[in-house]
């Protein structure tokens, strides 16, 4: 037969084609399980990631180099006196009521004082009668003195004369001191101002019977002299040091809003009480106008230098736990540090820490009350700008 067919050439096509056909599709599956790899290992790290908590932080700040302390405050006047009775009987009259403005050494009221009076009666018929007794007395040693010269009577008997005139004399005394005693009893029985003042209580009335001493229940009268005002607060012990004399203070009255007074320190208590851990610290303030009274409620504001330790933080961002305030913070790996913090003052939404942070600290703001120590979190937005730096990176 004379018919040539090229056979063995059509089959090493054939297997060239198979192979490059094994070997795409070969390639192809290669491609496609390195990218199914790696789209599994980026959703088991997005699975991993999402376990995470995402947290808002907030970076502490320094407080105003100053810092205002308001306290509550009690006014009082400069000089104030509860006036009670030195006498006893009944009141006969008054002539100043509350209200009125007085004078030094002016007239309040007088008291009538019958057992008072007939004590004084018998006191001066005492001395009348010892100063009799004593003249008698006296004479009669005398007498004997001269006696007693002539040999008519004997020195003893002189000398009891002579001590007899002496006793009289000192009976004579004591009469006169029991008599002025009740005499200065006696001039009590006018009730007086003991300053310049305004008459603030009037505790009795005409007829009422009145008892000697401040123990027997309310003073008949109250002065106060309030041209100038002592006010009185607690300063806690944290902030006690800072209180110096003649320090300017600003006070504020509920009842004249946005009027701000001026006082200066005048003393502290220099010592801590136990029961409350604050320290009195009296205040002078003038009050000429007589536009503040005494008894009032004040608010006192001292302007306080800031300690440069001094950081302010959300309130929200605080963990109260059994041993003591604590705040999350979130370190370089992302995972959380717990620092036990000291607290200065609390300002309501903000409070001051004096330690336990750094200004460059992350805190977590709002943290969940489960965070522990060692927890792997999610800073918010830093997603984000991760991605931005991404893109800006990419060609």
């Amino acid at each position: 037969m004379s018919d040539n067919h090229p056979q063995p050439a059509l089959s090493g096509r054939r297997l060239r084609l198979a192979g490059g056909i094994f070997a795409a599709v070969a390639v192809t599956i290669a491609v496609v399980g390195i990218y199914m790899r790696i789209d599994h290992a980026n959703d088991l790290e997005k699975a991993v990631e999402s376990q995470h908590v995402t947290v808002k932080v907030v970076s502490p700040q320094f407080g105003p180099s100053t810092q205002e302390l308001i306290l509550p405050g009690n006014v009082r006047a400069d000089l104030d006196a509860p006036i009670y009775a030195r006498v006893s009987g009944y009141l006969k009259t008054w002539e100043t009521d509350i209200g009125a403005r007085v004078k030094k050494g002016q007239l309040l009221g007088e008291i009538e004082t019958p057992e008072l009076d007939q004590q004084i009666m018998r006191a001066r018929a005492d001395v009348a009668s010892a100063q009799s007794n004593w003249e008698i007395a006296d004479v009669t040693a005398k007498r004997w003195q001269n006696l007693v010269a002539s040999d008519s009577v004997s020195r003893q008997e002189s000398d009891e004369k002579t001590a007899d005139a002496k006793s009289k004399r000192d009976i004579l005394n004591a009469a006169k001191a029991n008599l002025d005693s009740l005499l200065a009893s006696q001039s009590f029985q006018r009730i007086v101002a003991p300053f310049d003042g305004v008459v603030t209580e009037r505790n009795t009335d005409i007829g009422k019977l009145i008892n000697p001493g401040s123990n027997n229940g309310q003073a008949l009268f109250r002065v106060v002299d309030n041209r100038r005002l002592r006010i009185y607060t607690e300063v806690p012990q944290s902030f006690a040091y800072l209180i110096k004399q003649k320090m300017p203070v600003k006070i504020y009255f509920p009842e004249l809003p946005g009027q701000p007074f001026t006082a200066s320190v005048l003393s502290t208590a220099n010592a801590i009480r136990e029961s409350s851990r604050t320290t009195t610290v009296e205040l002078l303030m003038d009050n000429k106008n007589g536009k503040v009274f005494s008894g009032s409620y004040a608010e006192v504001h001292f302007d306080l230098p800031s300690s440069a330790q001094i950081y302010r933080l959300p309130v929200s961002a605080l963990l109260f736990r059994k041993d003591g305030l604590e705040v999350a913070t979130v370190g370089p790996d992302n995972r959380v540090v717990l620092k036990s913090i000291t607290l200065a003052r609390d300002l309501g939404r903000v409070v001051e820490v004096s330690s336990g942070i750094e200004s460059s600290d992350r805190v977590i703001d709002s943290p969940n009350d489960s965070i522990v120590q060692g927890d792997i979190v999610r800073i918010q937005g830093a997603d984000a700008q991760a991605g931005d730096h991404k893109k800006e990176a990419a060609p």
